[in-house]
């Protein structure tokens, strides 16, 4: 269960954790069309930090625009409101979850005539693949579905209904003992899993699957330019799921997974099956990057 904080921003007005609620004919319930974004809050020495709360929220905006929907609050309004939220509810850490959709009004297919209503919750949230796959590694299984060609849906933006096929991939990979999904593209090569950036390591380079159907992950950006600041080489490039299965160490990105190792994928050990000395190095720096240890990267904070 969802750890209840005090308060949730909705259209303008902060109100009581229990009472934000939504009418049952809310279009977007019916329909899928919103975008969320996924951010997370640290404690550092210095107090606590949004990480990249720039870039998330230029995300958010972005997802409106792909989606043909104009939000009511400017980008400036909506950052404040985050920053507001995370004060307001005295959370050290916590993970945020701003979220549009089209709203109550009228139904059908047709949008346009429905108010684009926000809102925008805060609550506490450790590992999303838990401690021990972020100490240890978790297991992947390459789903039998497939992850969003580029024309099919629009997979830059964080649009909810984009997530009714991660949902499906993550209950197959679970219902058979896995902790998390292996999407594949339309041609075969490895895109993402159902929330994450996926990378391998091989031969001290590391790579990742290029900008076509995934997700332009923050906190993988975040990731590739740690590991170029260490003199890392990072590529991105198409690779197959038998090149995963015979890298030397694979990890995921996401706002929710951090940085979180992958020892094994159908059944196959990646590498030794342990966190590899790449992945951890990454990992450690990571963290010291978001607790507001790492000088070079201060920039990417915002100071509660």
């Amino acid at each position: 269960m969802v750890e209840e904080s005090k308060y949730i921003w909705m259209n303008g007005e902060l109100v009581p954790w229990q009472d934000a609620k939504v009418h049952i004919l809310t279009h977007a319930l019916h329909y899928g069309l919103g975008a969320f974004e996924g951010i997370r809050c640290y404690k550092t020495p210095t107090g606590s930090a949004i990480f990249r709360l720039h870039e998330h929220n230029t995300r958010f905006f972005n997802s409106a625009l792909i989606a043909g929907a104009k939000l009511p609050y400017s980008k400036e309004e909506i950052a404040q409101a985050i920053i507001e939220t995370v004060r307001l509810n005295e959370l050290e850490e916590c993970y945020i979850r701003p979220l549009w959709y089209v709203g109550y009004g009228e139904m059908g297919i047709n949008f346009k005539n429905n108010p684009i209503d926000i809102s925008i919750a805060v609550w506490p949230w450790g590992a999303y693949l838990g401690d021990e796959g972020l100490q240890n590694g978790i297991r992947l299984k390459v789903s039998s579905l497939t992850r969003h060609h580029v024309n099919i849906s629009m997979t830059k933006a964080k649009i909810c209904g984009n997530y009714a096929n991660s949902q499906l991939a993550k209950a197959e990979a679970l219902d058979l003992g896995y902790d998390e999904a292996l999407m594949l593209d339309e041609s075969g090569f490895v895109a993402e899993c159902t929330g994450e950036n996926v990378f391998v390591v091989r031969d001290s380079i590391i790579k990742t699957p290029p900008l076509t159907s995934i997700l332009e992950g923050i906190t993988r950006d975040s990731v590739m330019k740690i590991a170029m600041d260490q003199g890392i080489h990072v590529r991105e490039e198409l690779f197959t799921r038998d090149q995963l299965y015979t890298s030397d160490e694979a990890f995921l990105t996401g706002t929710a997974a951090e940085l979180t190792p992958i020892k094994e994928v159908d059944n196959r050990l990646v590498g030794e099956g342990k966190p590899g000395p790449t992945t951890k190095e990454l990992q450690k720096l990571f963290f010291e990057v978001v607790q507001g240890e790492y000088p070079k990267f201060k920039g990417w904070l915002t100071y509660i």
